[in-house]
């Protein structure tokens, strides 16, 4: 809760579907022009992604590479992802 607010923001709960994989690893190259997205499942072969996705996003080992239906794809952190999605 922001405590410089007078009062309490409104919540929301996500009711949105995304497609969504766990991360096992992350590689770029040196200068983070490109690089790709390691799934946890080895049936998911590596995630091409663009420099901007890497520099924007700085996707972490365990978190979700994440797709939305207007194809913006996005990263999450582990405990965020998994305390607001349930797989369908």
């Amino acid at each position: 809760m922001d405590t410089t607010a007078q009062r309490e923001m409104p919540k929301y709960r996500s009711h949105k579907e995304v497609w969504a994989l766990k991360i096992k690893d992350v590689m770029s190259n040196t200068d983070l022009s490109e690089g790709s997205i390691i799934p946890e499942k080895n049936e998911f072969g590596p995630i091409p992604v663009s420099g901007e996705y890497l520099k924007k996003h700085q996707p972490k080992v365990g978190g979700y590479y994440v797709v939305y239906p207007d194809g913006y794809k996005s990263w999450s952190p582990a405990e965020a992802f998994e305390s607001g999605y349930s797989k369908v």
